[in-house]
């Protein structure tokens, strides 16, 4: 078997672990495809905040991958060797709803490059497909087995239940990957499939328990819960006109890291939490409030955080 090196790289801070796949979007004038997929769009937000991000994937070797390595580009996104090693890019069809929430179906396989990894980034990144899908979730989990506890580990199982053979399964396997990882973030729909019957504040317990140190229930529109051994904390979301859904999980997600490697307090206490939060909920409203997958830039992220210090001022005046 032959097994690609990963070129030592001291630059990058993150590594995001997931899939990359093309969505199409069916409109009047015919069906409108660009690059998707939960790993991709969160290494993308990433880039567009300024941090130095590599990409690990799983690709064709055709028109659809060079136009997801062309969108990476575009953030400065580093895509780590051997992706273009599959039959075909993945695709997923989305279905959009009245809301503008998003539907999918998927034509996806899922199969990591062998890599050496040669470095130690300060945060791992993984979730949605990339942590269920066989052959690849025993190739990802493998990794996490690697460097948990060595580096920040984050998250975000973003279920897809019509993918997943049972409940049962991949309740098993999330909870497995939990334990492995440092941050832990659901949405509430997520939160509702894995533990039916469960308030979010017992379901983040839970997360708790298994291993993580913080877990986080985003509620679109009302906002997002976390919480961590330290403090606990509810976090309202800015009001904002939606165009779409698409991405905002993943804006949030990539917002959160960033804060990660910028606030430097060692634990997860209510002022962490609220600055993370914040940031996070501030990006995916961003997202939301234009079309498709479109995670707003550092200078963009700035801009909206003060103008809600500035809001939250005026109005403590």
């Amino acid at each position: 078997m032959h097994i690609t090196p990963v070129p030592p790289c001291p630059e990058t801070d993150v590594v995001v672990v997931g899939e990359a796949i093309i969505d199409i979007i069916d409109t009047a004038a015919g069906p409108f495809e660009f690059p998707g997929g939960s790993g991709m769009n969160v290494a993308f937000g990433l880039g567009r905040l300024g941090v130095s991000t590599a990409f690990l994937t799983a690709l064709g070797s055709d028109e659809r991958s060079k136009a997801i390595q062309r969108h990476l580009d575009t953030a400065g996104v580093r895509l780590l060797p051997g992706a273009e090693h599959l039959n075909r890019t993945s695709t997923a069809r989305a279905l959009l709803d009245s809301s503008g929430s998003a539907e999918y179906e998927f034509d996806f396989e899922w199969n990591l490059p062998q890599i050496s990894p040669t470095f130690l980034p300060k945060v791992l990144h993984t979730g949605s497909l990339a942590s269920f899908m066989e052959p690849g979730a025993t190739q990802v989990r493998s990794l996490l087995e690697l460097f948990s506890r060595r580096c920040l580990i984050t998250y975000d199982p973003n279920i897809r239940p019509t993918l997943l053979r049972s409940h049962t399964e991949a309740l098993r396997t999330f909870e497995h990957t939990v334990a492995l990882a440092t941050v832990v973030k659901l949405s509430s729909d997520d939160a509702r499939w894995l533990y039916p019957r469960t308030s979010p504040h017992d379901v983040a317990r839970r997360l708790l328990d298994l291993g993580t140190e913080l877990a986080i229930i985003t509620d679109g529109a009302s906002g997002s819960y976390l919480r961590s051994n330290a403090a606990e904390i509810d976090v309202p979301a800015p009001p904002v006109v939606v165009k779409d859904t698409v991405g905002a999980g993943d804006s949030y997600m990539s917002s959160l890291i960033a804060g990660l490697l910028e606030d430097r307090e060692d634990d997860f206490g209510y002022g962490k939490l609220t600055r993370l939060g914040t940031a996070a909920s501030l990006a995916a409203a961003i997202t939301v409030g234009r079309h498709g997958a479109n995670p707003p830039t550092r200078a963009e992220l700035v801009r909206s955080l003060e103008l809600a210090q500035i809001s939250r001022k005026n109005s403590d005046d």
